[in-house]
């Protein structure tokens, strides 16, 4: 799997909101804090095991604003870069294995230009050996597998997640506003990061992926389908132009792990896409052999037999209930959607879906 997505043509479905209400426009998708609590991001509906993801991103401004890309499994590995609002000129790398914050030794700050004026190219390149950070081409961090803490190095199905949070705000413990170089002052906002595009290369062939024990370890992994380390060949077309000097550790500093805001909270374990969708190389989920006609947003659907649509947690829709997320799928001869004091009704071609 590979996907290729341009937030500057608008949203997808293959990645959920939370937090808050992400935007869009020319810099493409845009998450912005206004005030106490809010947390906008978008996470990836499907898992990847190993892979490369390169994000092009404008930073957010703002002491206590932090603006986070972060790879993380259903059991809390995690692959982090995160940008503090207080410092244009650096961004940091982290892991993190199986939610474990006993030690906070595993972040790197790296020097680089002004990350909060203009797009900049990162990339997380994930395998089973080694993790490498790039900046714009160059490397700025290489992580063995064998250099990690027992049993602390990221080895099982990731999601892709990113957008903005206050590490600043008064809410949080201590040792978290000081690391965000908090606290953050809301009068001075509101505070925004962009990512224009985002592409995404699943190292392993599965269509979905699932544990196949408890020890967490990547070999325990069982890709239906397909086979983990099957697309590995790809992992070969990593490009450098450079290794960085200029990292620094960052000690003893608390760190959050679980994510963007610190949320640990976990996915429903869905592990992939549903049975018969597929992703478009755009980054849209559709049935297989589909294509999407848009018809409206926050709409209800009616057929004359039951149509079910895969939500994030699985559950399934009938008749007259509203579709939990993104495209409407089934053998569909006449579709009706209902909009507060409107009826619409469309007529798709024979084997496309209908998307709200």
């Amino acid at each position: 799997m590979a996907i290729d997505v341009d937030f500057t043509q608008g949203e997808v479905n293959s990645f959920a909101k939370s937090g808050g209400e992400p935007t869009y426009g020319s810099d493409g998708v845009t998450f912005t804090v206004r005030r106490s609590g809010d947390a906008p991001q978008l996470t990836s509906v499907f898992y990847i095991m190993f892979g490369r993801v390169e994000i092009s991103l404008k930073a957010a401004p703002g002491s206590g604003i932090v603006s986070s890309f972060v790879l993380q499994s259903d059991c809390l590995d995690e692959i982090d870069w995160e940008w503090l609002g207080a410092d244009s000129t650096e961004v940091q790398s982290n892991y993190f294995g199986k939610g474990v914050t006993a030690s906070y030794n595993r972040g790197q700050f790296h020097e680089m230009g002004n990350n909060q004026n203009g797009f900049v190219t990162y990339v997380v390149d994930w395998t089973s050996d080694r993790i490498i950070w790039t900046i714009d081409g160059t490397v700025v961090r290489t992580l063995q597998a064998s250099e990690a803490e027992s049993n602390q190095y990221p080895q099982t199905p990731m999601q892709v997640k990113f957008g903005a949070w206050s590490g600043g705000d008064p809410g949080n413990a201590q040792g978290t506003i000081e690391w965000a170089r908090g606290p953050t002052d809301y009068s001075q906002g509101p505070f925004s990061m962009s990512v224009r595009s985002l592409k995404i290369t699943d190292y392993s062939t599965g269509h979905s992926y699932s544990y196949g024990d408890t020890s967490g370890s990547w070999q325990s992994i069982q890709a239906a389908g397909g086979q983990v380390n099957g697309n590995l060949g790809n992992a070969g077309t990593l490009t450098t132009t450079a290794v960085a000097s200029g990292s620094t550790s960052t000690g003893t500093a608390n760190v959050p792990a679980g994510g963007i805001g610190g949320s640990d909270s976990q996915s429903s374990g869905s592990s992939n896409l549903p049975s018969g969708w597929v992703m478009t190389s755009e980054g849209k989920i559709v049935p297989s052999g589909s294509v999407a006609i848009p018809v409206t947003t926050h709409a209800y659907a009616n057929q004359s037999g039951d149509v079910t649509s895969e939500s994030h947690g699985g559950e399934e829709n009938h008749i007259g209930n509203p579709l939990s997320y993104g495209t409407f799928v089934g053998s569909v001869s006449r579709l009706r959607a209902w909009v507060p004091g409107d009826t619409q009704e469309v007529e798709p071609r024979l084997g496309h879906s209908v998307s709200f």
